[in-house]
């Protein structure tokens, strides 16, 4: 069985965000399994595919480390990358069946254009604790299926350095939001090849920062749709020595995320 890794959003290697994606299965694994090869995988997060009776069609599960997942956008756009350069699937579009609906992920120019669910947020005060797990005071804060603080500037965004631990505890189920999870973000600096610039930390799914988190920009894209006065805009997650680039586009209820993909590794698992 192979087992590819991925670098997603990402135009060369060693950008974007890794994901590791596992050669379609014709039933699923035991769960335990799935959890353990992601352990041992150690990425962001491990896609697992199920065929189907469609050869562009997939189900498709995603594991972090630590748990599954109902949503991962880079492992997503890594998947596609997979049926459609490494499996040479037939097709412009591939289709994948998952826990939030219908996913799809469709050649763009060198790179690849892909459809999620839009996730619109709404203002909250800034939850109890929040300036001091983040190490800086938000601006404004914002809550869709993640907590995102507002940041003074790209500066402040990139200087960041917030109490792992702090965000860890951090619950926001008053908000809906994902336990441990927050996002910082902030309009770039004048002449950056980029509109907006954001970082997350995860610790809650067992990820302290992820790289370049897709479903983030579920909820950028409609934010900052609404501050740029603009349904598309370039973002740059700026994760420390790697980072990663999409361009969004606001459309109601979806969202349109584009960026490339990377092959940096094929392996066989012996299992």
């Amino acid at each position: 069985m192979r087992q590819w890794m991925i670098d997603a959003f990402a135009t060369a290697p060693f950008r974007g965000n890794p994901a590791c994606v596992v050669e379609p299965f014709d039933a699923w694994p035991d769960e335990a399994w799935m959890q353990a090869l992601a352990a041992e995988n150690n990425q962001a997060e491990t896609a697992f595919l199920r065929a189907t009776a469609e050869p562009a069609r997939f189900d498709l599960r995603w594991f972090t480390p630590a748990t599954e997942v109902r949503l991962c956008g880079h492992a997503t756009l890594a998947s596609g990358h997979v049926a459609l350069a490494e499996l040479d699937v037939d097709a412009a579009r591939i289709a994948f069946d998952t826990q939030s609906g219908r996913l799809t992920v469709a050649r763009a120019g060198a790179g690849y254009e892909m459809d999620l669910p839009a996730d619109v947020p709404h203002p909250i005060p800034p939850p109890e604790g929040l300036a001091l797990a983040l190490g800086a005071s938000p601006v404004e804060v914002w809550t869709g299926q993640y907590v995102v603080a507002v940041l003074e500037d790209e500066h402040a965004v990139r200087r960041l350095a917030p109490d792992i631990a702090r965000i860890r505890e951090m619950t926001f189920f008053e908000h809906r939001a994902g336990a441990g999870m927050v996002a910082v973000t902030a309009l770039a600096d004048a002449g950056a090849p980029y509109d907006v610039v954001s970082r997350f930390f995860a610790p809650g799914a067992g990820i302290p920062e992820d790289p370049t988190t897709g479903s983030l920009h579920c909820t950028l894209a409609p934010l900052y749709a609404g501050t740029l006065g603009r349904a598309s805009a370039r973002f740059h997650q700026a994760y420390p020595g790697r980072g990663g680039d999409l361009e969004c586009e606001f459309r109601g209820e979806r969202v349109l995320l584009r960026g490339g993909a990377v092959t940096v590794l094929e392996g066989r698992l012996r299992l």
